[in-house]
């Protein structure tokens, strides 16, 4: 990470994702049919073949507020949330409480570099940080990885691959 930011860019995140294998990144902008809403968030999905899969993205970062998702205030300026999926025994071992859990009254899905259950689809094991920085920085890729390495999984068992692949 730069030492002079006080958070990740988009860019280095979006460049680690990318770096590992197999992964699909979707970048909706104007003119490409994607909904309008989408543009300017970013979707990465397990997909070696290049083909967009049916199933949820594994990680996703999103730039703005959605009509059901306004509580971390991604309306701020250079604020963007970064999501992934990461069950039920991660979202644990990172928050102390299962997925289904209520989450403290203290929880504050604006706070930045902080991760948080997804506000959201935290109940389905999705963890984010809105802005990640110094805090939180490696936690961040060492759940992109993990997020990306379930994503595989999947794939590989619906393949009808039994064997872990590297």
């Amino acid at each position: 990470m730069n030492e002079t930011l006080e958070h990740m860019e988009m860019k280095e995140i979006i460049d680690f994702v990318r770096g590992l294998d197999g992964v699909l990144t979707l970048e909706p902008r104007p003119g490409d049919g994607s909904p309008e809403i989408s543009w300017g968030d970013t979707f990465f999905y397990y997909a070696p073949d290049g083909v967009v899969p049916r199933t949820q993205p594994f990680a996703t970062i999103v730039t703005k507020d959605y009509p059901d998702d306004q509580t971390s205030r991604l309306n701020r300026p250079d604020t963007f949330r970064v999501n992934f999926f990461a069950g039920k025994e991660a979202f644990t071992d990172h928050l102390g409480r299962t997925p289904r859990d209520p989450a403290p009254d203290d929880t504050d899905p604006s706070a930045t570099d902080t991760l948080i259950a997804h506000p959201v689809y935290g109940k389905q094991g999705w963890l984010a940080v809105v802005s990640p920085g110094p805090r939180t920085e490696t936690t961040v890729l060492e759940l992109l990885r993990a997020a990306h390495n379930l994503a595989r999984s999947r794939f590989d068992r619906h393949a009808g691959n039994d064997q872990p692949t590297g």
